[in-house]
């Protein structure tokens, strides 16, 4: 498993990962499956070529579409099984990252795998994406907010925008859906602060749907009021 990673890693990204990352990445898919099958509900996607690329090959892609400094402060924004925050962190050490996540098994099995993978100084934040909004640590604190599969980009752009700084970027990934979702959310990123900077394709091996990398520049600050109580962007989006 990890050689084939490794090669796809270095052809599609230009990512060299050494025999410490791939031993990283093989321990995570086994914790990933055992969890999944007898703790938590962490992802549909099971064995593990499937894991290698709909998870971690696809988390990684997130650096071929964005310039993340050495040393950034990314928050994974409803992170689930880890993802794209893990892989990435797995991927760049230097990363300051933090997994925000609601469910709390899914939160202890993220601190379990940073535990047996010996990743340290990573920050896991229970909790919804509104309240974390309007944490004074959190708030416009971050260069990178990252997130795969949470909620349209009219939605996303709610939970995503209050967490980074101006001048920092937030990256959706998305479907085939992916322009659609970004013309929706003209309003909502007038509103909170953020302009589009690019949408990026990414190729998978053996994977015929298309991917995208949806990148938001924080242009300016987000108005206080925003984001509004927890359920409220889902009902009512901007």
């Amino acid at each position: 498993m990890t050689e084939r990673l490794a090669a796809y890693a270095q052809r599609l990204f230009g990512l060299t990962l050494t025999a410490q990352q791939q031993a990283q990445f093989a321990q995570y898919a086994a914790e990933l499956e055992a969890w999944n099958k007898t703790r938590a509900n962490l992802t549909a996607i099971t064995g593990i070529e499937a894991i290698e690329i709909r998870h971690f090959l696809d988390s990684i892609s997130v650096l071929s579409g964005v310039d993340v400094p050495h040393g950034a402060r990314l928050v994974d924004v409803g992170t689930g099984g880890g993802f794209p925050g893990m892989p990435l962190r797995i991927v760049r050490p230097d990363l300051r990252l933090t997994l925000l996540e609601a469910t709390a098994k899914k939160v202890a099995f993220l601190r379990h795998v940073a535990d047996i993978l010996n990743l340290t100084d990573i920050h896991f934040l229970n909790a919804r994406a509104e309240e974390a909004g309007h944490m004074p640590e959190h708030r416009e604190r971050y260069d990178i907010a990252t997130a795969r599969a949470v909620a349209r980009m009219p939605i996303l752009m709610e939970y995503l925008l209050p967490l980074v700084r101006i001048g920092g970027q937030c990256v959706a990934m998305k479907g085939e859906s992916a322009a659609r979702e970004t013309d929706e959310a003209a309003n909502a990123l007038c509103i909170l602060g953020g302009q589009v900077a690019r949408i990026v394709p990414i190729h998978l091996p053996d994977v015929a749907e298309p991917h995208y990398l949806v990148v938001i520049n924080k242009v300016a600050p987000t108005p206080r009021e925003y984001p509004r109580r927890p359920g409220v962007p889902a009902r009512k989006p901007l």
